[in-house]
């Protein structure tokens, strides 16, 4: 049974792949670490900034793509991160708490405006910052690797870096899809099954 439904995710997987070019290959490259361009890519995102006949600059570089999933991957963490310790009742001394998280933002907002501000402020900042360092990768003419805000505070080595880089990238992916479980969850009910089962609420 799992040779069989296997067998129909790589056929289904493999009508979206384009046409082979020169040297055919029949595996499928689900490698974290790999490049955007050279991963697995069955809808063809990381290549639409080749389009013959769009205009100008029309569709993202594969450095953007790849800049935005890490950044996302980030915020995605951080979120959950957030969504846990407050379901768990850990909160900051004084600030304020709300029944439900998907309401918390606008509560700390109107109950606490000030801090809200200040934070507010620091992540406009950060986002500036980082679409700053990052270059012109919409065009892919950035000369600085996706996710790399340019310091390495630990001091750690290139292959520590590297092996960092690939964990961080498997998190986000999978902090995403949690966060995206939880707002279907919220939204739907009973759309996340095993939210259910877990008991989430």
């Amino acid at each position: 049974m799992k040779l069989a439904l296997l067998t129909a995710l790589a056929g289904s997987a493999a009508a979206f792949a384009p046409a082979p070019v020169g040297k055919a290959s029949t595996a499928l490259n689900l490698n974290p670490e790999a490049a955007l361009g050279e991963g697995w890519d069955p809808m063809g995102f990381s290549k639409m900034h080749e389009i013959k006949g769009a205009f100008p600059n029309m569709f993202p570089h594969p450095q953007f793509l790849e800049e935005a999933e890490i950044k996302h991957g980030r915020m995605s963490m951080l979120a959950w991160t957030g969504v846990w310790a407050t379901s768990s009742g850990l909160h900051f001394p004084g600030a304020p708490v709300a029944d439900d998280w998907t309401n918390a933002l606008s509560v700390w907002a109107r109950e606490d405006p000030g801090g809200f501000g200040i934070i507010l402020a620091f992540i406009m900042i950060a986002e500036g910052e980082g679409v700053s360092h990052a270059g012109d990768n919409f065009r892919g003419l950035s000369k600085k690797v996706p996710g790399d805000m340019g310091f390495n505070w630990m001091g750690h080595g290139e292959a520590t870096v590297a092996k960092y880089r690939s964990v961080e990238l498997r998190q986000g992916r999978a902090a995403m899809i949690a966060m995206a479980s939880l707002f279907a969850m919220k939204s739907i009910p009973g759309s996340v099954p095993i939210m259910d089962l877990l008991g989430a609420n």
